[in-house]
């Protein structure tokens, strides 16, 4: 008799997923898949490939560019995308300002938030309807209100008190003309998930993620990466450590953390133990209320 396998937590995760997106692509008109070659996005495009290989996804990709990313994201982003022969869609923050849609006090300034506007900029160009993300909701408190398919009226703002029910798992994709749906078929992962699926998957990742030596300098209880854009201070001595970064975004507000560990399996014993969320411990934007995630989704932000 054949031994039956038993499924782990990874494979009902997986599964999931694999029918949210699919459910979208039957459902949606323009779905596009949201890529910043971090590693949601990158757990995304796989199980995209569980999906739907061996033919090509039923939606293009799409990054929105801070033009303040890190070199080695960018690299890997292209790269990625090359050895899948999909297509990538780039929009950039940098072209918001050059139209004057996007207005910044300086140009040091995070860029993160601006991100919105030209999302939603490309959202109206191509009329998609459906955005699927990596966002999940161990990331932050108003991640952890949304639904699996999150409602976005014609302006591209969220209402967390007027969402749509998902009960039984139902997914309610229908919009009008002018609104859109963001769909987060990891919703229910961890950041421990995520990890213990690049080691089960063998994925690839920039390597960023992975311990190397970098200029920092402490601020405010984070390790700020020496840039120029993120110059050390008046008082601030700049050493090298030994860091990895938990999450990749905008330059000007993404921070790495002390560690050594170089595989997936020694950031999986050190995800296990932490109590401190990779956006607390790793985004400066996130440290106030005035830059809190909330505010920033409901002016149309992922």
């Amino acid at each position: 008799m054949t031994e039956l396998k038993l499924r782990t937590h990874l494979d009902w995760l997986e599964s999931e997923a694999i029918h949210i997106l699919r459910e979208v692509a039957a459902e949606c008109a323009r779905p596009v898949l949201l890529f910043s070659g971090g590693k949601d996005s990158v757990v995304l495009l796989r199980l995209a490939e569980k999906a739907f290989r061996p033919g090509r996804f039923p939606f293009p990709l799409m990054h929105i560019d801070t033009g303040h990313n890190f070199p080695e994201v960018i690299e890997f982003r292209d790269r990625h995308v090359a050895k899948l022969g999909e297509t990538l869609v780039v929009r950039s923050v940098e072209d918001s300002m050059a139209r004057g849609t996007v207005v910044l006090r300086h140009e040091t300034d995070s860029r993160n938030a601006a991100q919105a506007t030209t999302l939603l900029e490309a959202i109206a160009e191509f009329g998609f309807d459906a955005c699927i993300g990596g966002a999940r909701r161990d990331e932050e408190k108003a991640r952890a209100k949304e639904r699996i398919c999150s409602f976005r009226d014609e302006f591209g703002q969220w209402d967390p008190k007027a969402q749509r029910p998902e009960l039984w798992n139902l997914y309610n994709t229908r919009v009008l003309p002018g609104e859109n749906i963001r769909v987060f078929p990891i919703s229910n992962w961890t950041e421990l998930d995520v990890w213990q699926y690049i080691e089960r998957e063998n994925l690839d990742l920039p390597s960023i993620y992975y311990a190397h030596e970098r200029e920092v300098v402490r601020r405010n209880g984070l390790l700020v990466p020496v840039t120029r854009l993120t110059p050390p201070r008046e008082g601030e001595r700049a050493e090298r450590l030994t860091v990895r970064f938990r999450t990749v975004g905008d330059v000007s507000c993404t921070c790495p953390v002390a560690s050594t560990a170089a595989t997936p399996a020694a950031i999986i014993a050190e995800t296990a133990v932490t109590t401190v969320t990779e956006r607390g411990a790793t985004r400066m934007d996130d440290q106030t209320s005035e830059a809190s995630m909330e505010r920033r989704k409901k002016q149309g932000y992922f």
